[in-house]
């Protein structure tokens, strides 16, 4: 671990698997209770004099940061692959996107709102650093979502601590090492451990904010835990992303598109499309394209050339996933294609599974399965469509499909998710804001909104003095 600018050995250590095998390969440092009072000081200490620095010198860091992990770019996507399970193309993706973020967020100014100025008064607000920073990311995109909320974080001039998830600590825990001369100590504090680290970070009372990553259901643990003392919280949780797709889209030019819209990562997104809506007009002629495509993708282990999907990422998510799967067909859905798991291979594998038209109330269709299983849907009314889209508990993004720009933004306006994508999905930047509605989270990442998060406002008013 990373605590104070200098290497720790964890009190004890858990075991880390490669997902393409189901074994070990690797272990990490178990965060005690002593080292997690020890990051959490170690950040407190730095917290004056980072907060002191220029915008200018903290972004310098920033851009510093950058170039290391681009630098070792090679070695950390091989990490990344072996303890996530993605291909090594999509692992390098990753990696080099944590940099972009924080180059980009380098640049970004934090502004001074000048709400009054005469002769009377000058009256403006500023945004100013909240302290020390909890981050806690997920298993999915351990790397470029760490940094999601290291880069705005430290960029507003906030010390941290980032937890990445147990089942995928070290590239996280590498980066530290890496950056320790880059970083001032107790800047930047990772830390790693199993389930019992979580909660001792969000109850600690050392910690002004936390920012999480992951399902709805720890997030509201996560919340309420932060209430004890009113910590900040950012929350990015839960989604079930519906896609619609009008009849006027061109089929052959938009099932590849579709599919990966779906299943990159092996479907392991929050914002990948889980339920698909297409026009009964092109139903047929789609899902069947669709499915035809899923069977030339090369599913494996992602350090292996041409592999393009790699497998679930632990047991536990394999093991929902298979179980939604048996819901199908006991329920007697028709497969259009997958739905057999193998059972005498190594690993967690699960080929892509299509489900043709299953009931609205169908747990394949109401539960984010988070995993490479999708529900094609009928329809044929948008006003239809657009009710069954809205009618989650989710609200995190969803997309249109159309010839006709202007019919899709007619239903995006009427979505109730915070993005929608008009004939792409997944388009994400340092410089927009990400935001869930519903239970799919609380707060901004990314763009100007985001970087206010990590702030809070203080006005400050002049009256001038009246002459002696």
């Amino acid at each position: 671990m990373t605590i104070a600018g200098k290497g720790v050995e964890g009190g004890d250590a858990i075991s880390v698997l490669n997902p393409a095998t189901g074994a070990p390969f690797a272990s990490a440092p178990d965060c005690s209770t002593d080292q997690l009072n020890e990051a959490v000081a170690s950040a407190r200490a730095a917290f004056p004099a980072w907060r002191a620095k220029p915008d200018s010198e903290r972004g310098q860091v920033l851009k510093t940061a950058a170039g290391v992990i681009a630098a070792n770019a090679d070695e950390l996507m091989r990490l990344l692959t072996s303890e996530q399970g993605k291909p090594h193309d999509e692992a390098r993706f990753e990696v080099m996107g944590a940099a972009y973020w924080l180059s980009s967020m380098a640049d970004m100014a934090i502004p001074v709102e000048v709400n009054e100025d005469t002769a009377e008064r000058r009256s403006e607000t500023r945004h100013v650093p909240i302290g020390v920073v909890a981050g806690i990311s997920p298993w999915n995109f351990p790397v470029l979502l760490s940094f999601w909320k290291i880069a705005p974080a430290l960029r507003a001039g906030n010390t941290m601590i980032l937890k990445p998830s147990p089942f995928t600590p070290l590239t996280m825990l590498r980066i530290g090492e890496l950056l320790r001369d880059v970083i001032p100590a107790g800047v930047l504090n990772i830390i790693s451990g199993g389930d019992a680290l979580g909660p001792m970070v969000t109850a600690h009372p050392g910690i002004d904010k936390v920012s999480f990553t992951g399902s709805t259901a720890t997030g509201k643990r996560v919340m309420a835990s932060a209430a004890v003392d009113l910590k900040r919280v950012t929350l990015e949780l839960g989604g079930n992303d519906a896609a619609i797709i009008l009849p006027d889209v061109d089929v052959d030019a938009v099932a590849k598109d579709l599919f990966w819209a779906a299943f990159r990562n092996s479907a392991q997104i929050c914002i990948a499309t889980k339920r698909m809506y297409v026009h009964e007009a092109i139903y047929d002629r789609l899902s069947r394209a669709i499915a035809d495509y899923a069977e030339s993708v090369k599913m494996g282990d992602g350090s292996e050339q041409g592999t393009q999907l790699g497998p679930v990422q632990n047991k536990q998510q394999y093991a929902r996933v298979i179980d939604i799967i048996d819901d199908c067909k006991s329920s007697g859905y028709r497969f259009l294609t997958g739905g057999d798991v193998p059972t005498d291979k190594p690993g967690y594998f699960i080929p892509v599974t299509i489900i043709d038209n299953p009931p609205e109330n169908s747990r394949v269709v109401q539960e984010e399965a988070f995993g490479p299983i999708l529900p094609l849907l009928r329809f044929n009314d948008i006003d239809d469509v657009i009710a069954k889209a809205n009618a989650s508990e989710y609200g995190l993004a969803g997309s249109v499909w159309s010839a006709d720009t202007d019919a899709a933004l007619s239903i995006a306006a009427r979505m109730e998710t915070g993005t929608v994508w008009i004939n792409e999905v997944q388009h994400l930047s340092p410089f927009q804001a990400f935001a869930g509605h519903k239970q799919s989270g609380l707060g901004v990442e990314n763009g100007l909104g985001g970087l206010l998060e990590y702030t809070m406002p203080q006005t400050i008013t002049v009256k001038p003095a009246k002459a002696g």
